[in-house]
């Protein structure tokens, strides 16, 4: 144990840091204990208070404690210093929500900002801490090692938690979860006790009591998350143009140190309480319990797993028998969106955006276009058949309790144009940036963010800033008033959010019996609020959760789409709400697929975070989780880059060879429009002309990639799809006859089509291409061009 004059230095040194950070930090979440300038009131609840009343208070005593027990060298120091931010971490999120395992996992998002401070203080204590003692105690008997650390393996897959559900675990790799299969569950178990052992031998030759086995746990996690990293590189190949496998190191990592620093104390107990046998000469129950944790470590790798698959299984089926849809309604059917009748839909359309209440930047230029039938007529004239229709809440209810009649018969008009061309629409509550306030004339900025535009979302009412800054930070999406109004609305604060769920059950009951209507998407790219993942994982899913019950209360069967928070839109992977949110199984999963398009990596000049190819293996891989289709809600806006129509064009093969809907950025954009900026044209794929607020000519360029032909509907399940232009090869399978298959083929000239396996081939010509339809049963396939 070392003198006071090192833990009076740590402590020093950790309290400057956390000091400096905070005057430094313009947005509250860079650093370790952030302010934003919001003044936080009593009447939220403990949450505003918990980074100073709980995080604090943890943080400090906790590195006491390590620099007192730890503090002699400085690597035991370091490793002491991030298990102390850990905890607080995961002793603040939990007195926020009261929920042990989203609030120990969550610990491991500090991990970036955990480790720098922890190399920082324990350098300070190394220099000016004064002298210490290296001393080092007898290895001991390998049982006090061994034991503690098969023991931890054991009872690892029964408080995995929310460990190790990213997508950044991918098939293959060593995880011990139940739902992963006994070979994954044994391998990462053996991985565990392997590494907790020889860290477990490394640390109690340096350190004495509790303390070693849990530092020992925590960099043995840490570990093990290193060669889950390893493992998952060789499984997603590599660096493939991007740099996803850094990512998944550090995702990795992160998970490794938050289960070692939540649970690791259990190392450290099981090490103590074995030094204290083994110095009663008692051996042989060492080894019977050796024993006893060696045959549970195999019963718990094979069993549990099968446990928890039959559960799942039975479960979801219970929750399916509950949401049965009516016919003639769309569906989720395990990975697919169906019609009920037997056959796969492609959802492939655009964003319609004319119904959105912007901010106005300048007062005599529209910040949207008007939304008329020709819209529609032109959008199913592209062989598109479904539109996201963005919608405002502010427009919707701007008093609370009250929806807006004139808005909703907006939307109604919008429904029966879609309904008279064919159409599908799915209604989006749009949002950009929480609300359409800008800075506040006489704001000061703190330096690192500038003055903001107001963009769209929620009303006033509902919009609730603690009189933090609206100021932005590299971007509309990191603010300090939006984030504290969004940490408002998952906190509930003055039935915030569950207002919102009671407005979509609201507008779900007025079209509960259209069919048109394919589905409700909850809310687009949901902000991070204050405490990720704390919001963006389990309170995102509690408000999901919350809509889709007054959505079905409505009586409303359609498919609700989900939607990660906006850093899937930023970095091309998120965490999201966990797999269990909900038990409703008509839902569909829709990220926004913008990979090398409005990812921080295209304004950084770095290489993609995520590569274009393996965003959608990502998507896909999250859509499995839940068991539901992925149906990209936005994608595209690659803005003036040069090679725009080559990008695009990858995208759509890609797209094809995932056999995937999903609906484009933006069918308009008024030139008044915030997210337009103010330029010569209003972008879009009708392009409007700012001089004259007239029409320009439209993207022909784009449109020739995406009105490309693909089947609107097939037989069965789609098993191959590749298209370009009019020419189009697709197959698919269905075990039962059906005569869904509807296939788009653009052009005026009338396509030859090819096919085997399908009967009653017919040909139709439509405004701006052909429909060709038939009969399947079994395998099928049909080539055009």
């Amino acid at each position: 144990m070392t003198s006071l004059r090192r833990p009076i230095v740590t402590l020093s040194a950790l309290g400057m840091l956390v000091a400096i950070q905070a005057v430094l930090d313009p947005t509250g979440l860079l650093a370790l204990v952030g302010w934003s300038g919001a003044q936080p009131g009593l009447a939220a609840g403990i949450w505003p208070f918990a980074p100073y009343a709980v995080f604090v208070p943890v943080l400090l005593g906790t590195a006491w404690w390590v620099a007192r027990r730890a503090g002699d060298r400085y690597w035991t120091l370091v490793a002491g210093l991030v298990l102390a931010i850990l905890l607080a971490q995961a002793a603040a999120c939990l007195v926020m929500t009261w929920d042990l395992a989203h609030s120990a996992w969550a610990a491991g998002y500090v991990t970036a900002k955990a480790v720098p401070a922890a190399l920082v203080v324990a350098a300070f204590a190394r220099w000016f801490g004064g002298p210490s003692t290296r001393d080092l105690r007898e290895p001991g008997s390998p049982w006090a090692v061994w034991l503690p650390a098969g023991m931890f393996a054991v009872v690892t897959p029964f408080i995995a938690g929310m460990w190790w559900t990213s997508a950044a675990f991918a098939p293959g790799v060593p995880v011990a979860r139940p739902d992963r299969g006994a070979v994954a569950v044994l391998v990462a178990m053996l991985l565990i006790a392997g590494l907790t052992a020889l860290c477990l031998r490394w640390m109690r030759r340096r350190i004495v009591g509790v303390l070693g086995g849990w530092l020992a746990a925590l960099v043995a996690g840490g570990a093990a998350g290193v060669v889950q990293a390893v493992v998952a590189a060789i499984v997603d190949g590599g660096f493939r143009g991007d740099l996803w496998p850094l990512m998944t190191l550090y995702i990795a990592i992160a998970d490794g140190l938050s289960f070692g620093a939540c649970v690791g104390w259990l190392v450290g107990v099981g090490a103590v309480a074995a030094e204290r046998v083994l110095a009663g000469r008692s051996v042989r129950v060492l080894r019977i319990a050796g024993a006893t944790t060696a045959v549970a470590a195999v019963l718990v790798a094979v069993g549990l797993p099968v446990v928890g698959s039959a559960s799942a299984s039975a479960s979801s089926a219970e929750a399916r028998a509950e949401a049965s849809v009516p016919e003639g309604f769309l569906r989720a059917d395990g990975r697919v969106i169906t019609d009920g009748r037997g056959n796969q839909v492609l959802l492939r359309g655009v964003n319609v955006n004319q119904l959105v209440d912007f901010y106005r930047p300048q007062a005599v230029v529209d910040d949207t276009r008007p939304l008329t039938e020709e819209d529609f007529a032109g959008i199913a004239a592209q062989g598109f058949d479904v539109v996201r229709l963005n919608l405002s809440w502010s427009a919707l209810e701007p008093a609370r309790g009250e929806l807006a009649a004139a808005y909703l018969e907006q939307i109604d008009d919008a429904v029966d144009w879609a309904k008279a061309h064919d159409v599908y629409v799915v209604l989006d509550m749009h949002q950009d940036s929480w609300f359409k306030g800008a800075t506040e004339e006489g704001t000061a900025c703190r330096a690192g963010t500038d003055p903001m535009w107001g963009y769209d979302g929620a009303p006033a009412w509902a919009t609730i800033t603690d009189g933090a800054p609206r100021c932005q930070f590299q971007g509309r999406d990191i603010s300090p008033a939006g984030d504290r109004a969004f940490q408002h609305f998952y906190f509930d604060t003055d039935g915030v959010r569950s207002a919102l769920a009671d407005t979509w059950g609201r507008l779900a009951e007025r079209y509960r019996d259209e069919p048109v209507v394919a589905g409700f998407d909850l809310m687009n790219e949901p902000g991070f609020g204050e405490t990720a993942p704390i919001t963006t994982s389990y309170l995102l899913g509690r408000f999901y959760d919350d809509a889709i019950r007054e959505i079905r209360a409505a009586g409303a069967p359609q498919i609700v789409f989900i939607e990660p928070s906006i850093l899937w839109s930023g970095l091309g992977f998120d965490s999201g709400p966990p797999a269990d949110f909900t038990a409703d199984r008509n839902i569909a999963f829709s990220p926004h697929l913008y990979a090398e398009s409005l990812t921080m990596d295209r304004s950084l000049g770095i290489p993609p975070i995520v590569g274009m190819e393996r965003q959608f293996d990502l998507a896909e891989r999250v859509a499995d989780a839940y068991d539901a289709p992925l149906w990209s809600g936005e994608y595209g806006y690659w803005g003036d880059q040069a090679d725009v129509d080559a990008r695009l064009a990858r995208y759509a093969v890609i797209e094809d060879e995932h056999r995937l809907g999903s609906a484009y950025w933006v069918w308009k954009q008024a030139c008044g429009d915030p997210q337009n900026g103010i330029g010569p044209t209003g972008n879009g794929l009708m392009v409007q002309n700012c001089e004259s607020g007239g029409d320009a000519p439209p993207r022909d360029d784009l449109l020739q990639i995406l009105s490309r032909a693909y089947p609107r509907s097939a037989p069965g399940a789609l098993t191959a799809l590749s298209a370009d232009g009019a020419t189009i090869e697709l197959a698919g399978t269905t075990e039962a006859r059906s005569c869904g298959l509807e296939v788009w083929l653009p052009g005026d000239a009338e396509p030859e089509v090819t096919v085997a396996g399908i009967t009653d081939l017919e040909l139709g010509e439509v405004t701006g291409g052909w429909i060709a339809t038939g009969c399947a049963d079994g395998e099928y396939s049909l080539s055009a061009g």
